[in-house]
């Protein structure tokens, strides 16, 4: 993606969506331009789980470090906005200013995840989106990034390395042209179709033109016939 892209915010991607498109792009194209969902005790689990982390009104204070939970980020470069589950600001040397605290702070994110600490691709990439958000806001530099596995109860270190920014920007420049085209794509059907909540209305069988919603309504006109 070019230094030089600028996007308006009524433009932008769900930094969530990054996690859905690389896991399965017509999933992510199910959703962010069909709005399709459907729920099955995976997408609950990780959704109450979500839901008791984030409490936008309460700031912890603990150690001499602040945490704000569900923090809105976005990034006019990358195209996308979301929220983070924790953010956190520690004191240190040569950090960032904070509008009404005293001294100088590094950032440290970390993300809440359904799961047994088996990183998987797509945490990384959605880990880095976030990071490279809070970079921009708060124009400083972040190495790595924590994801909380909430089946082992602890932390796991991610690097922010080059390799995966780079992942992420050509990542975004596919989701930003299926968007900008309504485009579904087909998809080869596989294991991880199994534990996917919307198995039951991703008809993978569809020509690659073909929306779900315009796929139901033929079959509807059909039986009328």
């Amino acid at each position: 993606m070019k230094k030089s892209t600028v996007y308006n915010e009524d433009e932008f991607l769900m930094i969530s969506g990054i996690q859905h498109f690389s896991f399965c792009r017509r999933r992510w194209a199910l959703i962010h331009l069909e709005e399709k969902w459907n729920e099955n005790y995976l997408t609950v689990e990780g959704r109450v789980m979500h839901e008791r982390v984030h409490n936008s009104d309460v700031v912890d204070y603990h150690n001499s470090i602040i945490t704000y939970r569900d923090m809105a980020v976005k990034s006019a470069e990358l195209g996308i906005t979301g929220r983070c589950d924790a953010v956190e600001f520690v004191p240190c040397e040569n950090g960032i200013e904070l509008f009404g605290k005293p001294g100088q702070w590094s950032v440290r994110l970390v993300e809440y995840k359904h799961g047994n600490g088996n990183f998987k691709e797509s945490d990384r990439l959605q880990l880095i989106a976030q990071v490279m958000c809070l970079e921009e806001m708060f124009c400083c530099d972040i190495d790595y990034a924590f994801v909380f596995y909430n089946q082992t109860h602890r932390r796991d270190k991610v690097q922010a390395s080059a390799e995966l920014r780079e992942k992420l920007k050509s990542m975004l420049l596919e989701m930003y042209d299926y968007y900008n085209r309504g485009y579904t794509p087909r998809v080869k059907t596989g294991q991880k179709c199994r534990n996917c909540s919307l198995k039951d209305i991703c008809i993978p069988q569809l020509p690659k033109r073909l929306t779900v919603e315009k796929y139901l309504e033929n079959a509807y006109e059909d039986r009328e016939a």
